[in-house]
């Protein structure tokens, strides 16, 4: 968890350069001095316990691969990158509104670098296997995972939201991906992630966000553009907020 409070500072000085980004409406005034500070939570127990007298839903986001872990790519776009980027944005989106949020990487690492505890020769197997022990080991009340996808076929396009075999999770998926259909003019509807491993291993409702395809050059271009992957994270934020207001 070092990492999370040494890249804080950064992703603080990233805070006052978001708030400058055009069409954003958040709602409220500035943070009054009894707002929670925009240091990564590490412990759900704690935020709620010191900031609300009753409990409050814990989000976590997995920030889909990093490190050695490109995810897809193309025309040297990395996904691992824009997962990142838009992911941050959403933290902090979120943290702005008072809500407790926990992200698992806010830099470009793997985190199966950080699991020494899984006897197994195969990084991937640690990789995931460390994103499902974090919404262990933290009061998590919702997962959202963030990722981009790619087609073979150039003309896929927009936002798809996975979401488990699950009432809640599919709840969730769905107001996500209202919000961002309104973003890209798109009507996807929400997936059932069947194979994917967050999905089957987290108890926690989770869903998995396709921000839009790489392999799609109007997509690639939103996703790469830093106003336009706050738009994504504005869509994303509405989203599970929505859900946490109607759930």
């Amino acid at each position: 968890m070092y990492k999370l409070l040494t890249a804080s500072v950064a992703l603080l000085i990233s805070f006052h350069c978001l708030l400058m980004l055009p069409h954003v409406t958040y709602g409220k005034a500035a943070p009054s001095q009894n707002s929670p500070s925009m240091l990564p939570v590490t412990d759900g127990d704690a935020y709620r316990s010191s900031h609300h007298a009753f409990a409050a839903p814990v989000i976590l986001l997995d920030v889909g691969h990093g490190g050695i872990d490109g995810g897809t790519s193309a025309q040297g776009v990395l996904e691992k990158d824009i997962n990142l980027a838009i992911s941050q944005k959403v933290y902090l989106l979120l943290r702005s509104k008072g809500y407790a949020v926990i992200i698992n990487r806010l830099g470009d690492y793997a985190l199966s670098d950080e699991n020494r505890w899984l006897n197994s020769r195969s990084r991937h197997t640690r990789d995931l296997a460390q994103r499902k022990s974090l919404s262990e080991e933290v009061s998590t009340d919702i997962v959202v995972s963030i990722h981009a996808n790619w087609s073979p076929r150039s003309t896929a396009h927009g936002p798809v939201v996975l979401h488990q075999k699950e009432g809640r999770s599919y709840l969730l998926a769905q107001s996500i991906q209202d919000a961002m259909n309104k973003l890209y003019g798109t009507e996807h509807g929400v997936v059932w992630g069947k194979p994917f491993y967050i999905l089957n291993y987290v108890k926690q409702p989770a869903v998995i966000v396709e921000t839009g395809f790489l392999s799609n050059a109007e997509d690639r271009a939103r996703m790469n553009d830093p106003a336009e992957q706050k738009r994504i994270a504005q869509s994303i934020a509405n989203g599970i907020i929505y859900y946490l207001s109607v759930v």
